[in-house]
């Protein structure tokens, strides 16, 4: 089990950046990709996934990463109110197919996988994004690694022992001091590269600060939906990690935190 939750982390970790790095059209496609599929497997939790309830919200991703290469909708409310009033109408005309909750999860779902996955593209798009892009999965993976470690070795008070019983305190203030050490550390091996001065590079350690302790909730409200509906895992997608949402629960929080952070402080 521990080999191929290994490789399969490997090869994901090649395949991000694969994407990262080249940035643009490639990144843009690839997220869209990944965050169909997410959707997927969080409609499979409700059981729209193969559904028109489940096709409107895959076409509303779709418009939605469309409309960031193309800039053809003027403002974002308009995107939210058609992406409502498209999965009301499907609502109301295969009355009683659906039920309220699944509409609502669907109209959700996009904004929780796709919007929010989409930030990756958004971050990398900024002046210095080809550096600060990688601040949304250090912090999200680099602050799990941390609390874990540190929860292991002298975790003793539970976190949220119902939801996530080997979550610590001692363990979430670990990983937030470590995303804050890590970023440091990448700051000042980069700081040529970013043209930033050391002040800025303790600013994105406030950061990145921030996005550990927002990826935990991130972590935890994908754990308490698969808790409401009796599930292990999202997917199978990567063997020995569940699905997209089980790997990139944390990323999802992360990344738009990181990305308006960096936007409008640096």
């Amino acid at each position: 089990m521990f080999k191929t939750r290994l490789v399969s982390g490997i090869v994901l970790v090649i395949a991000a950046l694969i994407l990262i790095i080249a940035g643009g059209d490639i990144l843009l496609s690839g997220l869209f990709a990944v965050s169909v599929i997410g959707l997927f497997e969080l409609y499979r939790v409700f059981h729209v996934e193969k559904t028109m309830l489940g096709y409107a919200g895959y076409l509303g991703a779709a418009v939605y990463y469309l409309n960031l290469k193309l800039s053809f909708i003027p403002d974002l409310e308009v995107f939210v109110l058609g992406l409502l009033v498209l999965l009301m109408t499907v609502y109301v005309l295969a009355f009683p197919k659906y039920r309220a909750e699944q509409v609502f999860a669907g109209f959700l779902g996009v904004f929780y996988v796709a919007v929010m996955l989409s930030c990756i593209y958004q971050t990398r798009m900024l002046a210095k994004g080809s550096y600060i892009v990688w601040l949304i999965f250090l912090c999200s993976w680099g602050c799990d690694t941390c609390a874990y470690c540190v929860g292991v070795l002298i975790g003793k008070h539970k976190m949220a022992p119902k939801l996530s019983p080997k979550k610590s305190v001692e363990g979430a203030v670990g990983g937030i001091l470590g995303t804050m050490l890590l970023t440091i550390l990448y700051g000042f091996a980069f700081q040529v590269q970013m043209q930033i001065a050391k002040e800025e590079i303790f600013l994105l350690a406030g950061i990145t600060a921030v996005g550990g302790f927002i990826s935990m909730i991130g972590d935890l409200a994908a754990s308490a939906i698969k808790r409401n509906y009796e599930i292990k895992d999202y997917g199978k997608l990567i063997p020995g990690h569940g699905g997209i949402l089980d790997r990139f629960d944390s990323v999802i929080f992360t990344a738009p935190i990181i990305y308006y952070l960096a936007h409008y402080i640096l």
